[in-house]
Parts: C-alpha cells; structure tokens; sequence
C-alpha cells in the first residue's frame, strides 16, 4: 500500500509545472472538452453495432454469442508487435524542416530547392539500449532519426546523439548489441560482456567517452544534438560530386543531467524526457534545432589524411567547418503514439535524388538491416502504414498483395514490369551519378580520442567521466578491467592511471558532483 502510495504521489510531482496543468497529464481531459459527449455508438471491429447489455456483463450467459466479448478478448492478446531490438524506448514528434541556406549549388535534392522551403518532418528520438519500459535517463547513446517527406518521396537520417557511432565494420552490429543486452543465463545486464566487447574492439571507446561523461546523459531530448555520423555523397545539377555530414544543434541549448540527477529523476519519471517533450509541444514551447552541414569536395576526399567515411571518427571543424543549411522545428504531438510513432519505420535506404548515401559498408549494411527489421515488425507492406506513407507524391509500385495494409493493391493497373499495358515507367537521368567506392582501412580512433579527452572536456568532465566509467568497470572480472586500463593508458596516460588508481581503492560507488 506505501508502494502505491509513492507511486501515485510521484504521478502527481509530474502532472503539473508550476502552477499551470501539464499538456501530458490532460490529454485525456482536453478530449473530453472538445466533445460534447460521446462521440457514437460503438461497434465491433466489423462495424456492427454494440447493445448495451453486451458491453455491461458476461454473467449467465453464451460467452461466444457475445460478438463484443470475442473481439475484444482475442484482440488484447494480439496488440504487441515485436518491439525493436534497440531504439525501443522513444519520444516522437512532427514539424517541419526550413532552408535557411543555399546549397543548391551542391545538391539538387528538392527538399533543399530554395531558402524558405519547408518540407514536413517526423522525428523518433530514442534511448538506444533500454528495453520499451525502461528509463529515459539512463546511460546510453541515443538515437536521433529525422523522416522528411518530400516531393520526391522520403528521405531518412538516422543519426545519432554522438557526432562519431561505435564500429566500423557492421559485422559487429549482433555482438555489439548482445554484448550490452542482458545476459542469456541471468537476465541481468552484465559489466562483463560489455567491458570484454569494449576491450576487444577498442576502437568503440571513442564513443563511449562521451556516453560515460557528461554528453551520456541529457537533459530531455529537447536539449540533445544530433548527427548522421555518416558523410552522404550528394549531387548537384551536373552531376557534380560532394560529401556531407549533418549536425542538428538544439536551439534552447545542449543540456546534461549528471548521475545523481538521472538517478533521482529515473526513480520519480523513468518517462522524463519523453514527458519533456510532449509538454513544450503542447504548451506552444516548440523545440527547434539549427541544422548545418560540413562539406567535402572529391578533392578532399582523396587527399585526407583519414577515411572521411570512418563512422567512428569526426570530421574536425577546423578543415572542414559548418555551413549553415536549415532549421528543424517539433511542433505537433502525436495523436495515437502507437499509430504514428511505435509504427513509424525509418531507413538509410530512404534516399531521394541527388542524395545518394554513404559509399561505406556501414551504411551498406544499414540499408539491409533497417529493412529487414521493418518486414520483421510490421510486414512487407510497412510503407503502406500512415504514417510510413509519402506524402508530397504518389507511389506508383508494382508491390503487390501481402499482409495488410495494402490500401488499393495498386488497383487495376499491371503488376509486373517491363510492360507493354502503360504501366508506371521508370525515368532516365541524364546526368546521373554512381556511388563512389572507396577502400577502407582498419579503425583506429586514439588520436581523437586523445583529443576529446584532454582538449574538449574540462576537468571537472574529465573526473566525472573517471567515475562513470568506474561505476560501470569497477564490476568487471579483474582480466578485463586490466585490459581496459591498458586501452586507456594509449589514448592518454592520464585517464589510464586515473581508472587504475580508481580501481585500487574500489571508487566504483562514488560520484563527483562539484562542479
């Protein structure tokens, strides 16, 4: 009874900000009041009309004669889709993109034709490893994936809240997963197998410096950045070849939530940021981001001193600074979450004209994986689902049939191609342009690593990033905690003898909160 108590007292501590009532906590209230009662008669999934002793009680009578019964009860046990392996805990929202800034001159994708055009955007913004029901707050990268509907159909970013991802070759994507997930004997998340993944691929640590300090926790998405962390071959007009990376930067900011923080806020509203959001958005608060790009001539490409394509490395500012694009706005929430967000299948194979995607095997992979997650989750018709629909143009496949929604089936027009019956055609570009291939060398980060760690964090983020990681290793078995000092002491000395003097006086429970 005290449980529930608490519980609901911690409902209440999040209903309302201030004194003003939270848009989350009256959705429920504000339907009403724009109803004027109830809004008809209810039916049954075909459309049948309910009566009322039907709908009131089973009791001392025919349960399969009560046609509401039955639809009601085999359906309940029917409404969970597969969730997704990772991504699965997320806020969604709905806006528009801006051009600010030319780039025609680039890339003559249509989205970004003019300074003005706005183009409708839907956004998913997830925590990356915790399951559904898990906490906004936790230690975790993020996901960060923008769907712009354009006139050319739609055109997928499916980035990051980290400027650089974890691996370079995707053949590590089912270890790296299972290696954070929970143990197959326990059920428990297990510092072993992560730490053991870590220090055998150490090139992910780059990473995972910014998700143990301070960037590793935000605070809501409304304060989280964004990028692609590929570099995207775009085209222009001539068929002009350059190469891209996007950065959404929040206009309200980059805001961090420390671990005692986090932790306090999972226990009260393990929905904090997801919560966060839909109440700016409903209060008028739009969240908005500055969108920039860095740019890349072939040129460039070529005489890099690096792969450019190395997802697991940045493009640093100083050779190739950004150049302002667009800006990105969240204005509408979703009406049914599970209609518009828990369905909502994005892609990097979602390209458009004159943005061909990354030439790295990353990306390669990505194109292969997203698809195949949405067949798994939501059939060979997910593109025929609402909110998967583009929007600015008519799809004219020759798909045909499959588990539902098939909408019109294509109607009567032919099925196969090529064809002599007027079916759909494709169309010829005069001027088009092949993905480059490039070769690509085995990962090797430390250098920035270095660089993040003793040029871009302050001291106080260099303590609090210690702790973090010893929180997390310090439960490791010995063998692997040595290795990943090792690893530490080569991207800088400092932060090795930090985590080993650490590890010997068992710090693992402490945190800073100084500064």
């Amino acid at each position: 009874m005290l449980r529930l108590t608490t519980a609901l007292l911690a409902m209440a501590a999040v209903a309302k900000t201030g004194n003003e009532p939270a848009p989350a906590a009256q959705q429920i209230v504000a339907f009403k009041q724009r109803t004027s009662g109830p809004i008809g008669i209810m039916t049954t999934s075909a459309g049948s009309p309910i009566e009322l002793k039907d709908a009131s009680s089973t009791l001392n009578s025919n349960l399969i004669f009560n046609e509401y019964f039955m639809d009601s009860l085999t359906h309940i046990v029917r409404e969970r889709i597969p969730e997704r392996l990772v991504h699965a805990k997320a806020a969604g929202a709905f806006g528009y993109f801006e051009v600010t800034h030319d780039i025609t001159n680039i890339c003559k994708a249509k989205l970004f034709s003019k300074i003005g055009k706005k183009t409708p955007v839907a956004a998913r913004l997830s925590v990356v490893i915790v399951e559904r029901g898990g906490s906004d707050t936790s230690r975790d990268a993020r996901g960060f994936a923008i769907k712009f509907y354009t006139e050319d159909g739609n055109f997928d970013i499916v980035g990051f809240s980290t400027p650089m991802y974890a691996y370079k070759d995707p053949l590590l994507f089912s270890s790296f997963v299972r290696a954070q997930k929970r143990n197959p004997a326990t059920n428990l998340i297990d510092g072993n197998t992560l730490w053991d993944f870590l220090t055998l691929q150490p090139e992910n640590l780059y990473m995972f410096l910014l998700v143990f300090g301070d960037r590793g926790v935000p605070d809501g998405y409304r304060h989280m950045p964004g990028f692609s962390i590929q570099t995207y071959q775009v085209v222009n007009e001539s068929g002009e070849k350059h190469f891209v990376r996007f950065h959404f930067i929040p206009d309200a900011g980059i805001k961090k939530l420390n671990s005692k923080q986090a932790q306090k806020i999972s226990g009260i509203d393990p929905d904090y940021a997801t919560r966060d959001l839909y109440n700016a958005i409903g209060k008028g608060k739009f969240p908005s981001w500055s969108v920039s790009i860095q740019i890349l001539t072939l040129d460039d490409v070529k005489n890099a001193k690096f792969d450019v394509f190395d997802v697991t490395k940045v493009l640093p500012q100083d050779e190739f600074p950004l150049k302002p694009l667009g800006r990105l706005v969240l204005n509408k929430n979703p009406t049914n979450y599970f209609a518009e967000v828990e369905q909502l299948a994005f892609s990097p194979a979602n390209l458009v004209p004159g943005i061909l995607g990354g030439p790295d095997k990353l990306f390669e992979a990505r194109r292969l994986a997203y698809r195949e997650a949405q067949y798994y989750r939501l059939g060979a018709n997910f593109n025929k689902i609402p909110i998967n629909c583009p929007i600015q143009n008519h799809v004219l496949a020759y798909n045909r049939d499959g588990r539902p929604p098939v909408k019109d089936n294509g109607k009567d027009t032919p099925n196969y191609y090529p064809n002599t019956f007027n079916g759909p055609v494709p169309y010829k570009d005069e001027n088009r342009v092949d993905l480059i291939e490039i070769y690509q060398d085995a990962p090797n980060n430390f250098d920035q690593a270095r660089e993040l760690y003793m040029n871009e964090m302050t001291k106080g983020e260099r303590s609090r990033l210690v702790d973090n990681i010893l929180y997390s290793l310090g439960g490791a078995i010995e063998e692997l905690q040595d290795r990943a000092v090792k690893i530490f002491t080569i991207i800088h000395p400092d932060l090795g003898y930090r985590i080993s003097q650490g590890l010997k006086v068992n710090r693992t429970s402490y945190y800073r909160d100084d500064e």
